[in-house]
């Protein structure tokens, strides 16, 4: 019997269990066989001696007066011939030989500890790793079940499935991995620990281990989305004024995150500065792509507008969607892209329906035109404004019944129509005071005209004009042009210096001058 004893304290060890947990299921395993071997309705009582290992069995029966259920119920008397000192309600053991306990009670034995043990390892399992979901952890392939892992955690075992698995990752039993408990189910026959290597949590985990900012809560991340294989964003935050969030991740020379890409096999990672303003964060989240504008549809509902070049449609979509997808998921808004053709597109769909191109003619009817002319025209084919509005006098002629007063009539009910729409001629009061405007400003030149006129002096425009042949007229123009033509051209022709005196014409050769024809001054 010490073997059996041995024996439990050795499984309780490798199951990381209770040693008494082991007892009350070997307890229990005796009696549903006890019971199953005696075909009886008494009540039985399984004991174990710590000490000696001693297993024993009895069967259980209450002393009363009156004797109701002989299996369970028996006599005072009866009662004192086991134990002298019972009396009316006292609980007398019967023992019971365990050695009359067959091979198919002793199976039943040990399937009844086999599932208790799985339970209370189970339990343990759960009340261990149900706090620690989202950890980081380091664990061994331990075997291949099909497209799913199994991994050795050191007390326990883990599945790795196949959608928690990465697109470009594969292993081999005996291979070293990190990941994240995804969750633990305490219900499933299954080992009740998963572990993910697709999880966001796990990007932000290898964040936490190569960035001692982000450890040190100086960088916060603020949410993570990710396609496992493929593309991750990462937002992250500064409490620091000092410290760059996005330089901090990056590392120098990209070292601590190119540490984080070979973790994740190759995996690509954009890392985001977070903001409160969700247009700023969606600008940053929808990075390489640059982005014209923003604009909010629904706040409560959570839903924004995002307009980009026609170039950079394509790069904010990103491939199968993926770019755009992901910045949603960061966001946490519904994201729509529209390129600038598309926006410009829309718009003039938005303006070309508050013209109204499709109303109908009847509603001309409003506008001067008669309701048998505008039958007449929904009977010819002619149902909306538009489609009038593009036909030239001669189709209209070609309707039955339309005569040239009646084109008259239509193309002024169609332009009064259309009238409606156009913004109003300005006031009359703002026209008058554009032209009182307009003395004032003829006015002002010939100020300054003047007083350049008076500026020029007298002794340097005389030569000017006996020498050009300067009309009186342009002389006198009050512009300040004339005064710079008369000052430049008394620097072009100064005046005879002393030394060498001009001579004067005499008054025979003057009288020649005018009598030659044109009256032209010869030199």
């Amino acid at each position: 019997m010490e073997t059996i004893y041995q024996s439990i304290e050795i499984l309780s060890k490798e199951k990381g269990i209770d040693p008494r947990i082991v007892l009350d299921a070997v307890k229990d395993a005796m009696l549903i066989a006890a019971r199953k071997h005696f075909r009886t309705n008494e009540d039985y009582f399984a004991d174990l001696d710590e000490k000696t290992g001693a297993l024993s069995l009895y069967a259980v029966k209450t002393v009363a007066e009156t004797v109701e259920d002989p299996a369970k119920q028996m006599t005072l008397g009866e009662a004192r011939r086991i134990n002298p000192e019972a009396e009316i309600g006292t609980e007398i053991r019967i023992p019971k030989k365990t050695d009359a306990l067959g091979r198919i009670s002793a199976q039943t034995a040990k399937q009844v500890i086999f599932q208790k043990v799985r339970e209370a390892e189970r339990e343990t399992v759960y009340n261990e790793y149900s706090g620690r979901t989202g950890e980081l952890v380091n664990c061994t392939i331990k075997r291949i079940e099909g497209p799913d892992y199994l991994v050795d955690l050191g007390k326990t075992e883990a599945r790795l499935s196949k959608k928690e698995q990465s697109k470009l990752e594969s292993y081999s039993v005996g291979d070293r991995i990190r990941c994240v408990i995804r969750v633990v189910d305490k219900s499933s026959k299954s080992p009740g620990v998963v572990v993910s290597r697709a999880a966001p949590e796990l990007v932000m985990r290898l964040f936490e281990q190569e960035v001692p900012e982000i450890y040190d809560s100086t960088v916060i991340i603020k949410g993570c989305a990710r396609e496992a294989g493929e593309r991750t964003k990462i937002a992250v935050q500064s409490r620091d004024r000092d410290v760059d969030s996005v330089g901090a991740c990056v590392g120098m020379k990209g070292m601590r995150v190119q540490s984080i890409i070979r973790e994740l096999r190759g995996e690509k990672i954009d890392i985001i500065e977070y903001s409160e303003d969700p247009v700023v964060f969606a600008t940053h989240a929808l990075s390489p792509a640059k982005i014209s504008r923003v604009s909010i549809l629904d706040a409560n509902e959570k839903h924004m507008e995002v307009i980009v070049d026609d170039s950079q449609l394509s790069l904010a979509i990103g491939k199968k969607g993926q770019n755009v997808r992901l910045a949603a998921k960061l966001l946490g808004w519904k994201v729509d892209i529209k390129s600038e053709e598309e926006k410009r597109q829309e718009v003039e769909s938005a303006m070309a329906a508050l013209v109204s191109p499709a109303a109908s003619v009847s509603a001309l009817v409003a506008f001067g035109l008669g309701e048998e002319v505008a039958a007449k025209l929904a009977a010819a084919g002619v149902g909306t404004v538009d489609k009038l509005g593009s036909m030239t006098p001669e189709q209209l002629q070609e309707i039955p019944d339309v005569d040239p007063e009646m084109i008259e009539r239509i193309r002024d009910s169609v332009n009064a129509f259309y009238n409606q729409f156009e913004e109003p001629a300005p006031p009359a009061e703002e026209v008058a005071a554009g032209a009182d405007a307009e003395p004032a400003t003829e006015e002002a030149p010939v100020e300054a005209a003047e007083t350049a006129t008076e500026e020029v002096p007298v002794e340097a425009a005389e030569p000017a004009t006996a020498e050009e042949g300067i009309d009186e007229g342009a002389a006198e123009q009050p512009t300040e042009e004339a005064a710079a033509g008369v000052e430049s051209s008394s620097a072009e022709h100064p005046e005879p210096s002393p030394a060498e005196p001009e001579a004067a014409p005499d008054s025979d050769t003057m009288k020649d001058a005018a009598q030659e024809p044109g009256g032209e001054v010869q030199h």
